[in-house]
């Protein structure tokens, strides 16, 4: 490759990690997502906490996309850190529904508007569900 290549590919995946970043940042700054899941937890005074843990995670996910690390662990010290990671996730997602109003919505919807922890069991019942599925059937093969 000549240097002008060289060059073109630098601007185009630098152009590329800036127009993804601002789209992350712009979707968890205009929903209010880490603010309204400080605000569920009652933590908003480790806001510092929360800013460092996107900064680090965005780095460690960039350096671990661009690198493809592989990692021998035993299954005993991936159980933490698959609870964490499935925590992690379910408080965004729980979130990011709180933020948009999605249950009651849906609730109203279909007709169970004073039932909606039927709606919640029925969503982390299937949850679990799929995951045991997954793991049993995809990953352990």
């Amino acid at each position: 490759m000549t240097t002008g290549n060289v060059l073109f590919v630098m601007f185009v995946g630098l152009a590329s990690g800036l127009a993804v970043g601002s789209g992350v940042v712009a979707f968890l700054s205009v929903l209010g997502i880490i603010p309204r899941l400080m605000q569920l937890t009652k933590t908003m005074k480790m806001i510092r906490f929360y800013e460092w843990a996107v900064v680090i995670g965005v780095i460690i996910g960039s350096m671990a996309s661009l690198w493809n690390p592989i990692f021998t662990l035993t299954r005993y010290l991936l159980i933490p850190i698959g609870l964490a990671t499935g925590v992690f996730v379910g408080m965004l997602a729980a979130a990011l529904t709180e933020v948009l109003n999605v249950f009651p919505i849906l609730a109203k919807r279909i007709g169970i508007d004073g039932k909606i922890v039927y709606l919640l069991m029925a969503i982390v019942l299937g949850k679990i569900l799929g995951s045991l599925y997954q793991w049993i059937y995809f990953v352990q093969k």
